[in-house]
């Protein structure tokens, strides 16, 4: 992706967080500078926290793509220990059929909320006893705490209020049903690096051309930039 369509998306992005009530974190503002200053002592780094845009690497952000920000992240210390901070909050902005691929997650277990705008529809499946993506198989999810059979395959459309709690080995694709929706997650620990278990073999994180100056950073420039 070119980093003139990433800052576009975040433009864009915080326009519409913003209209459901939603204010992003002053640390959402921070230019690259700003972040490079003040990130020691925080735990933003560590828990990369902030800005991310992924087309998955395939190049089609339309198609295949998401944005999300991370507000809070705990620590796998604390969820191993049983205690603390176990518990992790994002954004995401799904639009209109726009795909994120069918996977699912080694320890993350995730409330998935419409938050508002269109449905979010979501399609399901569980998984093999190696942890693999079993096709044929149907799940039991909870939807706002009630259990719903969903056979194998099929697609919830959850309307703006309603929720989904995924477990792992619950695999799942999500899209926006007839628009752009804004979507909460709440969920034990996150890590992107490692917890995420696609069916087909996929990149997590897109890789960005530098086309003009970036606005703020992506948790993907972080490694790199912020030493």
């Amino acid at each position: 992706m070119k980093r003139s369509r990433v800052n576009a998306i975040m433009a864009e992005a915080d326009e519409m967080i913003r209209s459901h009530g939603f204010v992003l974190p002053p640390f959402a503002y921070w230019s690259p500078d700003e972040m490079k200053q003040r990130v020691a002592g925080t735990r933003i780094k560590a828990s990369r926290m902030g800005w991310d845009i992924t087309d998955y690497g395939k190049g089609r952000y339309d198609e295949m793509g998401l944005f999300l920000f991370t507000l809070r992240n705990g620590e796998l210390s604390d969820l191993t220990a049983g205690r603390g901070m176990c518990y992790a909050e994002k954004l995401l902005i799904s639009k209109k059929d726009q795909i994120s691929p069918m996977h699912t997650h080694v320890i993350k277990a995730e409330d998935i909320i419409n938050r508002g705008g269109a449905g979010l529809a979501i399609k399901l499946c569980g998984a093999h006893a190696d942890g693999t993506c079993d096709e044929t198989a149907g799940v039991t999810v909870l939807c706002d705490g009630v259990p719903r059979e969903v056979a194998a395959g099929d697609t919830i459309v959850l309307s703006p209020g309603e929720s989904v709690t995924l477990l792992p080995g619950q695999y799942h694709e999500f899209w926006g049903d007839g628009g752009a929706v804004l979507i909460g997650e709440v969920s034990t620990v996150n890590d992107d690096v490692t917890d995420n278990v696609f069916r087909d073999p996929i990149g997590r994180f897109a890789e960005i051309e530098e086309d003009e100056a970036p606005t703020h950073l992506l948790v993907s420039d972080y490694d790199t930039l912020l030493k």
